[in-house]
């Protein structure tokens, strides 16, 4: 059996392998270590784009072209590619079926098992989301484990002989995590978990195009999908170049003006201050929850690509006052860790002395009411597994009816901290019927097992008749029947994937096509020249003449790029 380790990411996903040599990252068709979480059709209308080529359709095929669908994850809502609607389920499974042919191209074998790494805030739902994606792309998941205890694996494994407590800072495309761990002897141990699912890049990169089209006299309301995805990309390079340097600039046409883009460090500052304050309170909160002094800090990791922002490197140095360590490539460590998990799980010799240890994020409970004074106040949440429980954790409750001649108790299983069962997420809802009596007579047991995937089995007991219900959480709204995933599966294979063999062809001229509108000038005209150069010799079907010109092109691709960066 092969496992591989998969970072199912918002804007880019990775694939890894835990071999003789350590977590190795899996390059994709074009050779990338980074695949966009991007789809797209083809000008065809029937070739799956995945990657690099999709993503560069964006802008100009934004009705053919579906991004940052992490965030739906776990939700009914529809999203359209082309003519046909896909949940955000199956667009995930696209592009994981994409992975896992990258990982049997290098490995040379099938592949079929995966350990895939979530948000730590990911709910149940959007956990089981996740794994449904994963049957459908044809991969079974051996384990979900939360992404910044991903990303501590990889720091801890180089460095397992140490003892330390730290800290990893997660933002990602879509998601913002906290976890705080302590590692001895080879043991990894999280502390706490707290995080923001709402909160990551995305946001940010929003957050500079909505003042980028205000300065240029644009409603954002108003753009069409065309220009807003163009200022998007704008916004997106503007916060690239500012990683390194104190302003940027880009030119670019949008809604048929041609418009410089000037920013610079304290702007993005200034404009982005509400989601800098947003990122503090899950710091907080699992400084808290593990009582950490900020003082028993000793390293702090930065992880995802959204860390390499100027405002939060500064950020966490000020906060936990010390520099950020930088041993741990902030894109990949989430799917090297992926991958150490992996060969934890195949015993692989070279990880004997690791064991890692994880919490719950959330807590979980269910809605029950509170006799006061006489009467039932509805509404209130019970927790049965407290946030930060160490897992797997299995725990108990006993509850009894609140009215005579009950007949029937309706559980509502909810995952949240706030006192208010509405105010949390619902995961699952079962009847237990019960005999009749007065209140207060007839009890239940109800017990919640959480593995350290962090999904949620439950099993209730009467105790008058020791009958026992279990795995009411499979009855969760989102989860798929086998049925609905073989239908979706099948749906799926209907659509070919675009062949790898022609994925750098594909990916070369959709830069091309994307970097001729973002051009202008002589420039742009050389691009044309280029583009319509490389159409040529793909028409000869000569595959020495196509690589040679695509290497050609692609490196002068390469120099245009870099002279509009100085």
């Amino acid at each position: 059996m092969s496992y591989i380790g998969i970072d199912l990411g918002t804007t880019n996903s990775l694939v890894a392998v835990f071999n003789d040599a350590g977590p190795r990252i899996i390059p994709n068709a074009l050779g990338e270590r980074l695949t966009p979480s991007v789809v797209g059709l083809a000008d065809d209308r029937k070739s799956l784009l995945v990657g690099r080529a999709a993503r560069m359709r964006l802008v100009r095929h934004p009705d053919l072209t579906v991004a940052r669908f992490k965030r739906l994850m776990g939700t009914d809502r529809k999203l359209w590619l082309g003519r046909t609607e896909y949940t955000a389920t199956e667009l995930s499974a696209m592009v994981l079926r994409s992975l896992k042919q990258d990982a049997e191209a290098y490995l040379g074998h099938a592949v079929d098992t995966a350990v895939i790494t979530v948000p730590a805030y990911f709910n149940g739902i959007q956990r089981q989301a996740t794994k449904d994606a994963a049957e459908i792309a044809g991969l079974r998941v051996d384990r979900l484990i939360n992404d910044p205890t991903a990303a501590a694996l990889a720091a801890g494994v180089r460095d397992r002989d140490d003892e330390s407590r730290f800290v990893v800072l997660d933002l990602g495309g879509g998601t913002f995590d906290v976890s705080i761990l302590e590692m001895f002897d080879g043991v990894m141990e999280v502390r706490a978990s707290s995080g923001d699912a709402r909160l990551g890049g995305e946001d940010f990169t929003e957050a500079i195009a909505r003042d980028l089209a205000q300065t240029a006299g644009l409603k954002w309301d108003g753009l069409n999908d065309h220009n807003r995805a163009m200022i998007l990309a704008v916004a997106d390079e503007i916060k690239h170049k500012l990683a390194s340097a104190d302003q940027a600039s880009v030119t670019a046409m949008v809604a048929g003006q041609q418009l410089d883009f000037v920013l610079d460090q304290p702007r993005v500052a200034a404009m982005t201050a509400h989601l800098m304050t947003r990122l503090r309170r899950p710091i907080d909160t699992c400084l808290n929850d593990s009582n950490t002094a900020i003082e028993d800090i000793d390293r702090v990791i930065l992880v995802g690509g959204a860390t390499r922002m100027p405002e939060i490197r500064s950020l966490a140095a000020k906060l936990f006052r010390r520099l950020p360590d930088r041993s741990v490539d902030p894109d990949e460590a989430i799917a090297l860790g992926a991958a150490v998990q992996a060969g934890l799980i195949a015993r692989h010799e070279a990880l004997d002395d690791v064991v890692m240890t994880d919490v719950a994020p959330f807590s979980l409970g269910i809605d029950t009411s509170t006799e006061i004074k006489g009467r039932q106040i509805p509404n209130r949440f019970s927790p049965i597994i407290e946030r930060n429980t160490i897992l797997p954790a299995s725990r108990s409750q006993y509850f009894n009816t609140v009215s005579d001649q009950q007949t029937e108790i309706r559980i509502v299983i909810c995952q949240g901290e706030s006192p208010f069962s509405s105010e949390n997420i619902k995961l699952a809802e079962i009847k237990v019927p019960v005999p009749r009596g007065p209140k207060g007579k007839e009890m239940i047991e109800v017990r919640f097992s959480y593995d350290v995937s962090g999904l949620l089995a439950v099993a209730v007991t009467i105790l008058s008749t020791k009958e026992v219900i279990q795995d009411v959480v499979e009855n969760l709204a989102s989860a798929m029947t086998p049925a609905e995933k073989a239908r979706r599966l099948k749906a799926l294979d209907a659509i070919a994937l675009h062949p790898r063999d022609q994925a750098e062809n594909q990916a070369l001229i959709e830069t091309l096509r994307h970097q001729f509108e973002m051009h202008l000038g002589d420039d742009r005209q050389y691009i044309q020249t280029l583009l319509s150069e490389f159409e040529l010799v793909l028409a000869s079907q000569d595959p020495k003449a196509i690589a040679a010109t695509r290497d050609r092109i692609a490196k002068i691709m390469d120099q245009i790029a870099a002279s509009y960066a100085r």
